[in-house]
């Protein structure tokens, strides 16, 4: 019995540890870097979780009861899916950012009083606060939000969690062979590695639940002042998350061989 409980202790923990990925949080830090509701942070982190929990539940499960090998090819073609999900997540940054601020030509703004005003959400409600100043040469001016009509809200619902639920999809086919082989090297009764592979993802959803937790909670903390501060970062972020998604791309296409006569792939 203390064996048992071992085991389900070391899933947990490994589950946590395995959110801690790099392209993991690469990739929850583009999603949330302008979220500061520290409950829809977690949220996001629990969409993400459930996503690559439902995947790696399913493909290991197949693994380990019907002894499925995944090809070569297809195990790298998954992991590619992961390079080029991050570079749509960057991009998707990087046109947020670009639409949420406009240049005011200087002809425009000089010796002329600009209103404009930010959006803020509190507690489920969406309102904005106006401000006024006096114009300067090149004013980077952020575009007036106005009503939200209620169709909208819920497009943007659907984008705010189901954005990281396929994400968490995504990064769950990449990881699932890998996970699974661990498994069975390990673990010989069937049974007991399924279980394993839920309290997994429970850890797993646990550790994204408290990276996003954490990120939308260092933004709350520093205020509302942090707004110029909370779009710089949703520019880096995407940055990054480009600049990996490459990366990744490059070495399972070039390093690894994907299109090469003899490719090769190590799950991980």
């Amino acid at each position: 019995m203390g064996t048992f409980f071992s085991i389900l202790a070391v899933g947990f923990v490994l589950g946590m540890r395995h959110a801690t990925d790099p392209d993991h949080v690469v990739a929850v830090t583009t999603i949330v870097s302008r979220e500061r509701s520290t409950a829809n942070a977690a949220v996001i982190g629990a969409f993400w979780g459930l996503g690559h929990t439902a995947t790696i539940f399913v493909v290991g499960t197949g693994i380990i009861l019907f002894d499925i090998v995944i090809p070569v090819r297809l195990g790298l073609s998954m992991e590619l899916c992961v390079g080029f999900m991050l570079i749509a997540l960057g991009i998707w940054n990087l046109v947020t950012f670009r639409r949420s601020v406009v240049v005011v030509p200087p002809e425009n703004v000089e010796g002329i009083i600009l209103t404009h005003s930010h959006a803020h959400s509190h507690r489920g409600v969406v309102h904005s606060h106006s401000h006024t100043h006096v114009g300067e040469a090149g004013l980077r001016v952020p575009k007036a939000v106005g009503p939200r009509h209620p169709d909208s809200r819920y497009r943007k619902g659907l984008a705010r969690f189901g954005r990281p639920l396929v994400v968490g999809v995504i990064h769950g086919l990449a990881g699932s062979a890998a996970v699974a082989l661990l498994i069975l090297a390990s673990i010989r009764n069937s049974e007991l590695a399924i279980l394993y592979l839920l309290v997994f993802g429970v850890g797993t959803i646990a550790g994204m639940v408290l990276i996003t937790t954490g990120i939308a909670s260092s933004l709350r903390f520093a205020g509302d002042r942090a707004e110029r501060f909370s779009q710089r970062l949703g520019l880096v972020t995407g940055m990054i998350s480009v600049a990996f998604g490459c990366f990744v791309a490059y070495r399972i296409c070039v390093v690894q061989g994907l299109f090469g006569s003899h490719p090769s792939w190590i799950p991980n």
